[in-house]
């Protein structure tokens, strides 16, 4: 096997050869290109990322007639547009939020040189984006409706030597793992500013504990940023979300 980039820079096509995989354009995930370093993933499923499913499933809704207007997404014309991304650029970023999700699926091949401790057979979600993941789908999409972010597929991607991955835990089913792993980097972070900040500032004088804002709460990743701050020693938690709808979900 030849030696590539550990950060993928070999996996880069068209006029953006001097930029990371995350800003080009298109890579390139054909499976025969592989280095000594990388891995092969059969994909299982993808997990896109909230906003840019929001944004697809906003862009493709059929606003009805009548009495009262009904709105619904228009499914079809959703997985359309994400397998053509996926062909177009080789991985799946979407063009206007520019970001990607994560995918779960099981380790096809290691190269001899991969130092991602991954083996043959053992099934693992990425906690890369599919924004930088060369990524290739075999099936057409034909087994997801377009009306929610958990794309099951079939196909293959590409981790390179500098990305990172997890084997999946054995006592949680695979959509449930994959939903936490989607959004752990977020409240470990608010977790440990917080503490940080409560330990600097530790003389008994409660006004002084911080209050913690997060923006879009009512997500996954918001919630759990919340509880995070919370169990940390913020003093205030504010949620700023969309609509009522989003403030019940969070007050429950």
């Amino acid at each position: 096997m030849p030696t590539g980039s550990p950060f993928g820079l070999h996996r880069v096509r068209g006029t953006d050869a001097s930029v990371l995989p995350q800003q080009a354009w298109r890579l390139d995930p054909t499976r025969g290109l592989l280095s000594d370093d990388e891995v092969v993933i059969e994909v299982e499923a993808l997990h896109l990322d909230a906003a840019s499913y929001r944004q697809l499933a906003e862009k493709h809704t059929i606003v009805g007639g009548g009495m009262s207007v009904a709105h619904s997404v228009d499914g079809d014309a959703v997985r359309a547009e994400v397998l053509a991304i996926i062909e177009e650029r080789g991985k799946m970023q979407n063009p206007v939020t520019g970001s990607g999700g994560m995918l779960i699926g099981r380790v096809a091949d290691v190269g001899e040189a991969s130092t991602l401790g991954l083996h043959v057979g053992e099934p693992v979600a990425t906690l890369v984006s599919l924004s930088l993941t060369p990524l290739q789908v075999t099936d057409g999409l034909q087994r997801w409706d377009g009306l929610s972010d958990h794309v099951p597929t079939e196909g293959h991607a590409i981790l390179f030597g500098r990305s990172i991955a997890a084997a999946l835990p054995r006592d949680l089913d695979p959509e449930l793992a994959l939903m936490v792993m989607d959004v752990c980097g977020a409240p470990a972070l608010v977790q440990r500013v917080v503490a940080q900040f409560t330990a600097r500032h530790d003389d008994g004088d409660d006004s002084r504990a911080p209050t913690v804002c997060v923006l879009g709460g009512a997500g996954k990743s918001g919630v759990l940023s919340l509880a995070a701050a919370g169990r940390a020693g913020a003093r205030n938690r504010i949620a700023v979300v969309r609509d009522e709808r989003e403030a019940a979900l969070l007050r429950a």
